[in-house]
């Protein structure tokens, strides 16, 4: 019953808040966020003592094969805590901020979260694919009402973008349920569907694209960058922090156990174009003046980087891949604070127009340095055991892929050390001096996550642990051997 808790209570407070208006949207969607963060808690602490406890089967569309089938691993665990932990940071952050209708702004981030609450929770295909759906539709509408001046067209292509992919998902699925014995979506099924080699091969695609536009990865990676400018910078956290950890989760979850031996067959080709959209996001990175298009170039190359861990036969990549889906949404939903603390000092995005911010807002500046290295990956911050055992599995896969993807390290430094030269450091101008420093529920949320930053930089056990379970059943499981 805990599971369905965390899909119901986003999802009724969310309908609730519909009808809120100003003061009382915030205060009653905070307070939903917050219970969700319990609940989560208690979940993962279950999962330890009584996984039993996490599974919940009903009946949904027999006639179909089809229940409401949910549970959790600790893959499963940790991507609901850390939906569970983003949501309350964002409202803390934007509490202050007026939104036109706030009711509808904060009841559809209330869905988005139950939507993927639902993804991640779902053994069931077809209700899987209804949560994919269902996490992506307030994110339209968000982006699209409260978005900047291009928000309409660029809302359009995301929309185009996510729902192509998501349709060649359905067909993959579809076609699995028929080659299933029973005609069942349950997620058992699909693991003993008997695809031939040549069914896989194909299927892969079909799947592998879905996913990958969801990530983003190379060529797919198109909508991100504008859909991230123009968007409000809360949803960007979303989109950024949460939502395109769904790619990654549903390449452990389905692609990988279901279609070994397609992804056997195309695994290089995947690696190829994950370490090529890492060099491809991390050059234009260097070269971008607006705040926010750098920091959506950034999450490209490390979404690029765990893309390409994930299609790597063995268990030190995958366990890196899932403990970097925990830290790399802790460090960019700590990037989008800062920069939406910085565009509400200053209204500009432009790089060229900010500088010496240190001297008048100096919290600020320390804040934007520590989660700018946690970015960068400098050991003793969160990001550095996950690349270290990300890297250390494409080395034994391959180690010209690795080497190619290792300098993804060195143009990580150049571009985030370069944000920092150009926001707060040199000489402030008219606008930059009169910046006033971050004030205190930003500055809560930032601490919480600069001290997750170093105490899973420092002791990473907890998180190695929770996924070692998974990782070890995908190591089993997912590949040729």
């Amino acid at each position: 019953m805990l599971t369905v808790l965390l899909i119901l209570i986003p999802l009724v407070t969310g309908l609730i808040t519909f009808g809120l208006k100003g003061a009382g949207a915030k205060a009653f969607s905070l307070i939903s966020s917050f219970a969700t963060l319990v609940l989560a808690v208690v979940a993962w602490q279950q999962l330890g003592t009584a996984p039993e406890s996490l599974q919940f089967t009903a009946s949904w569309i027999p006639q179909l094969g089809s229940e409401v089938r949910l549970g959790l691993d600790g893959m499963g665990v940790m991507l609901c805590l850390l939906n569970a932990v983003a949501f309350p940071l964002i409202f803390i952050t934007v509490y202050k901020r007026e939104y036109d209708s706030p009711g509808a702004f904060y009841a559809l981030m209330l869905l988005s979260q139950a939507g993927m609450m639902g993804v991640f929770t779902a053994y069931d295909a077809l209700l899987f694919y209804v949560f994919w759906e269902l996490a992506l539709i307030p994110v339209y509408f968000l982006c699209s009402k409260w978005g900047g001046e291009r928000a309409v067209p660029v809302t359009f292509k995301f929309f185009v973008y996510t729902f192509a992919g998501s349709l060649l998902m359905l067909v993959g699925i579809i076609y699995i349920y028929f080659q299933t014995p029973a005609h069942s979506f349950a997620h058992e099924a699909f693991l003993t569907a008997g695809l031939s080699a040549a069914d896989q091969s194909w299927l892969f695609w079909l799947f592998f694209v879905a996913f990958a536009i969801k990530m983003p990865v190379f060529p797919f990676h198109t909508w991100q960058p504008d859909t991230y400018e123009q968007s409000p910078t809360a949803v960007t956290m979303v989109l950024s922090g949460v939502m395109v950890k769904m790619g990654l989760f549903g390449v452990v979850r389905w692609l990988l156990p279901v279609l070994p031996q397609g992804a056997f067959m195309w695994q290089d080709a995947a690696i190829v174009l994950s370490v090529i959209g890492i060099i491809y996001a991390s050059c234009i990175a260097i070269m971008q003046n607006d705040l926010k298009r750098l920091i959506a170039y950034s999450s490209i190359a490390h979404i690029g980087l765990m893309s390409a861990a994930l299609f790597v036969n063995n268990e030190q990549s995958m366990q890196g891949v899932q403990v970097q889906m925990f830290n790399h949404g802790i460090n960019i939903i700590g990037l989008w604070i800062i920069v939406e603390v910085i565009q509400n000092r200053l209204n500009i995005k432009n790089m060229n127009e900010m500088g010496g911010i240190a001297t008048y807002a100096p919290k600020l500046a320390i804040v934007l340095v520590v989660v700018s290295l946690a970015n960068i990956a400098l050991p003793l911050t969160n990001g550095f055991i996950g690349e270290f055992l990300m890297f250390s599995g494409l080395f034994q896969y391959n180690p010209w892929f690795a080497a190619v993807a290792c300098l993804a390290i060195i143009l990580a430094a150049v571009y985030m050390l370069r944000m920092l030269q150009k926001v707060i450091f040199g000489e402030a101008n008219t606008l930059t001096a009169t910046t006033a420093d971050i004030k205190s529920g930003e500055l809560v949320a930032v601490c919480a996550i600069i001290a997750a930053i170093f105490l899973l930089g420092v002791y990473p056990k907890p998180l190695l642990e929770l996924v070692h379970s998974t990782t070890a059943w995908i190591n089993a499981t997912a590949w040729v051997k």
